[in-house]
């Protein structure tokens, strides 16, 4: 997709996806593809909305759309943006894209949810990076505050952000304890181990009257050699030669 579209942040789409394929694959999420609107469904938020490829390969693995219009993602005209877009597409609760906004929309979200006829929940995905800012932590303490343990937020903690390495632009450590101070329960997990990821999500909530927080330890560019943990494939669209690389060592025909 990222290749024919020349488009970028594959690497961001390949350290989430194996979260993403537990939370949807595993059925922790409840959402039904044949019905998309259904008022108790939980709601997802990727609030690394320049990912948005890996969540339209997922969505489309289970039946929300079909998987053709994989093939013109990020491209004039298409369904699929290069951001995570909602208008038309089946299973995107919202567009995202403008980092540090997922988590107060989440929290809305939630809020609305724990007051529903059919009540649901709020999952958001969180980069790493976007927990440098100041709205992520004023949602944080909110849902605190709030107790909103129909909150759940992963994050995709594979260390790197669009300029650098998170150590180096802004130090998060220690990132569990931050969450703690803020009434969230947490969880630390191996976020490419499906096993251990739905054993972790089949405990939520983590606690009764708090938002859960599941931190996901991951790898940019998992999967890929020449692109795991390279701040280089945070940008870069693979050329035929790396497309084909890529696909042979992720077990695919190139």
């Amino acid at each position: 997709m990222v290749h024919a579209a020349r488009a970028s942040h594959v690497g961001s789409c390949l350290s989430m996806l194996d979260m993403l394929a537990v939370l949807y694959g595993a059925g922790v999420i409840r959402v039904d593809p044949q019905r998309p609107d259904d008022p108790g469904r939980d709601r997802f938020i990727l609030s690394k909305g320049h990912a948005a490829a890996a969540l339209y390969a997922c969505l489309a693995k289970v039946g929300f759309f079909p998987e053709e219009w994989l093939e013109s993602y990020c491209q004039d005209g298409a369904h699929l943006g290069g951001h995570a877009t909602h208008h038309g597409v089946p299973g995107v609760e919202f567009s995202t894209g403008s980092l540090g906004h997922g988590l107060g929309l989440g929290c809305g979200v939630a809020l609305a949810g724990r007051g529903a006829p059919n009540p649901f929940r709020a999952f958001v995905m969180l980069s790493d990076g976007e927990c440098d800012e100041g709205s992520t932590w004023e949602a944080a303490l909110f849902a605190g505050h709030h107790r909103l343990s129909n909150l759940i937020v992963l994050v995709d903690h594979n260390k790197i952000q669009s300029f650098g390495r998170v150590e180096d632009v802004l130090r998060l450590e220690p990132f569990a304890d931050k969450w703690r101070a803020f009434g969230w329960e947490v969880r630390e997990v191996d976020g490419h181990d499906h096993a251990g990821l739905a054993a972790t999500l089949a405990q939520l909530p983590f606690a009764a009257d708090k938002p859960s927080v599941l931190i996901g330890h991951t790898v940019k560019g998992k999967g890929v050699s020449f692109m795991e943990d390279r701040l280089l494939w945070h940008y870069r669209s693979p050329d035929a030669a790396e497309l084909g690389r890529a696909l042979r060592e992720l077990g695919f025909d190139s």
